[in-house]
């Protein structure tokens, strides 16, 4: 190079200028354009020559490569994954999946066509239902699901179609995974489309009887899931026949007599056979799935679940199982430690703090949450008769007998399991005949001579029984009844005996008596100087006078919301005299802790009560009948009873007494507000009430004094420890 910077080649003939960077890089850049040019000439020729791929031939191809292969197979004991059957199944499934996307909207593709006129999903299911060669039920399992998953038309409607996928629900649970894809796939469609579900249950609640060409409308009769469907007559019937879809009261024959079997028993027996896996997360996807099936907001459908499946029979008769298995032996103690168990979460218990039984009782409370979820979340036609089924089978057919029986050790387990049944219970169906089991259907006034239902009679017996553990056991039941939001339960137990308000004393002229408290005879013959009611009585050596202020002689009976609560509460604080009471040694507050648990309690209980139009005055004594006696019903009366007996009782006994009678008081009914805690209510002769038996409990207390010291050992501790 000179100075200039010119680049000169040395050649033999002299020096010559070397060509430019830029006048290199133009000529590649020509070189390269023809190189890309000729390379689409090539690609076009090519296109040109190459013809387009026929799709059907494709499809037909590989479904007759997979039937060539039972045809030339030596080995039978091949495993179908070690052949060209799931290739051939994929190329399948890939074509139609295909040649779907490339059809306008609606029509339906040359492949899709062949598959639903050749019987290829018949014979697929019929391959499947062989296990030929092994593992190809598995196979055949997951192309249905795959085809009914990923195909957006559909192809339920079709029968073809539908009959070989009921087929293979009948196969049973053996393959978990498999079926529980095809079961998820069609609960999914059904859920989308409503409409299929009628056309999967034979389209009709009704099985069609067709003889010489004319239809005739027969009762529907349930098979069996394990029942083998009727095969169509697809041997003789052209392939339109078999490929078209049927109208919603066609049938697919039209000569001979044929019954189609609805299979709907097949399809909600899948599904509670998968609820049954011991795996956990296939039982709760398929319960997942069947709370998706019966919450479809279709009425046909609905109808068709509820009356043409084992939808109902099926649940209840798994809870009936799950109750029968848990132990005779259990210890009922434990049964009201067991925590609220749900469906989706069962099987929390370890070995080390579970005990006897325990496994059992939670799968049976994890199953009846199950039901209160369905029902819950059913339609009204499929709730009401899934909660029928769980009355018969399980409250009448299991749970009545163990009520009833004389064994003191069956009755705890029944009465504890009865009130896990109350505690847990939510659906308003299923809650409506929980009660109607209790209590009954009758809301009429009771008598002394007439008994109540013959398990509301027992039960109410049981709460001043013989045997302590059995009353404490069934007033807890009561306990738990009462917090139900249900109105029938108090109506039945307490308010239709109060009605009339015949427990107040009248005048001949039908008003109320206002003579004073002192001029009544009580029925004991307790002289007035005698009755704690009058706290000045009380002799000095005894329990010194309360400080607070004396009660009141009695007065016209006031409306609840005329009644002053401070001196409604202040009367009945008077009742026990300082010495008597121990909340103020207490660590925990004693009555202010009382006070606030009672807040909350009166605050559920307002909720509950709040649309039950409850009246908010008492009704007027001149529209009550007059003179008809007063009876308080078997139930206050046993509380009434165990109460008098308060001095005499166990403390849980008496706990769980005054746990039930205040929670009676605190519902926001006139009535019983106005019979319960209205302390100078002018009761009629022979009637008694809350604030009677307490002044009587108080009267025995006053007269005998060692029940007076143990009540001072309470003060100093005796009962805390």
């Amino acid at each position: 190079a000179e100075a200039g910077g010119t680049a000169y080649w040395e050649t033999e003939e002299g020096r010559r200028p070397a060509p430019g960077l830029l006048s290199c890089l133009s000529s590649c850049g020509i070189a390269m354009a023809l190189l890309g040019r000729l390379g689409a000439l090539l690609q076009r020729a090519v296109a040109t020559e190459e013809p387009d791929i026929d799709l059907l031939e494709a499809f037909t191809e590989h479904w007759k490569g997979l039937t060539h292969y039972y045809l030339e197979t030596t080995d039978e004991n091949k495993p179908a994954k070690q052949t060209d059957i799931p290739w051939h199944l994929k190329q399948m499934l890939d074509i139609l999946v295909y040649e779907e996307k490339q059809q306008p909207s609606g029509e339906t593709g040359p492949c899709l066509e062949y598959l639903l006129q050749h019987k290829t999903l018949e014979t697929l299911s019929t391959l499947g239902k062989a296990e030929y060669p092994p593992g190809m039920r598995s196979q055949v399992l997951l192309f249905f699901s795959r085809l009914l998953g990923q195909m957006q038309c559909p192809l339920l409607h079709y029968l073809s179609v539908y009959r070989p996928v009921q087929k293979l629900l009948q196969l049973g649970p053996e393959l978990e995974n498999e079926m529980m894809q095809l079961v998820a796939v069609l609960c999914t469609k059904i859920r989308q489309e409503p409409a299929l579900l009628p056309y999967v249950l034979e389209g009709k609640h009704k099985d069609r009887h067709v003889a010489n060409g004319q239809s005739v409308d027969q009762p529907f009769q349930p098979q069996e899931a394990t029942a083998e469907l009727p095969d169509p007559v697809s041997e003789e019937m052209a392939p339109t026949e078999q490929g078209r879809r049927l109208g919603p009261g066609e049938i697919p024959c039209g000569g001979s007599c044929v019954e189609l079997a609805s299979p709907a028993s097949s399809l909600v027996t899948s599904l509670i056979s998968l609820c049954k896996s011991k795996k956990r997360k296939i039982a709760v996807k398929a319960q997942e799935n069947l709370l998706l099936l019966t919450g479809i907001d279709h009425l046909t459908a609905a109808l068709a679940l509820a009356r043409d499946s084992m939808l109902c029979p099926l649940v209840a008769d798994h809870l009936c199982t799950l109750y029968d298995a848990i132990p005779v032996n259990i210890d009922p103690a434990n049964l009201a430690m067991l925590q609220p168990v749900s469906w989706r979460l069962q099987g929390g218990s370890t070995e080390e703090n579970s005990f006897l039984g325990q496994p059992e009782l939670e799968a049976f409370f994890a199953w009846l949450d199950f039901c209160d979820c369905l029902v819950k979340g059913a339609s009204p036609s499929v709730a009401h008769r899934v909660a029928e089924s769980v009355a018969q089978r399980l409250f009448v057919g299991h749970l009545q007998p163990q009520l009833l029986q004389m064994s003191e050790h069956g009755i705890l387990i029944s009465t504890a399991i009865l009130t896990g049944l109350v505690r847990q219970i939510r659906a308003p169906a299923l809650l409506q005949e929980l009660v109607i089991f209790l209590l009954g259907t009758g809301g009429e006034t009771e008598v002394l001579e007439d008994p109540d239902p013959p398990l509301c009679s027992q039960l109410i017996k049981r709460c001043n029984h013989l045997s302590d553990e059995i009353s404490i056991v069934t007033l807890k039941f009561f306990e738990e009844l009462l917090r139900l939001p249900d109105s029938r339960i108090l109506q039945n137990l307490v308010l239709h005996n109060l009605e009339e308000r015949s427990y107040i004393l009248r005048s001949p002229s039908g008003q109320e008596e206002h003579c004073s408290r002192e001029q009544e005879t009580y029925e004991d013959g307790l002289e007035l100087e005698e009755d704690p009611y009058f706290i000045d009585g009380f002799p000095t050596v005894g329990f010194q006078a309360s400080r607070k202020p004396a009660v009141p002689a009695p007065r016209q009976p006031l409306q609840p919301e005329k009644m002053d609560v401070k001196e409604v509460v202040s009367s009945f604080l008077c009742l026990v005299p300082s010495e008597a009471k121990t909340s103020t040694f207490l660590e925990e507050g004693g009555y202010d802790t009382y006070v606030h648990d009672a807040s909350g309690t009166f605050w559920e209980c307002h909720a509950n009560t709040s649309d039950w139009n409850w009246p908010q005055a008492s009704q007027p004594l001149e529209s009550c009948i007059a003179g008809c006696h007063f009876y308080e019903g078997h139930f206050l009366q046993v509380l009434f009873d165990r109460l008098a007996q308060i001095l005499d009782q166990p403390y849980g006994v008496n706990l769980q007494v005054t746990s039930v009678l205040s929670r009676l008081a605190l519902f926001p009914h006139p009535h019983l507000h106005e019979y319960l805690l209205d302390p100078y209510l002018p009761l009629a002769p022979g009637c008694r009430n809350l604030f009677s038996v307490l002044i009587r409990v108080m009267s025995c207390l006053h007269r005998d004094k060692d029940r007076r010291k143990l009540l001072c050992l309470g003060r100093r501790g005796g009962w805390n420890a």
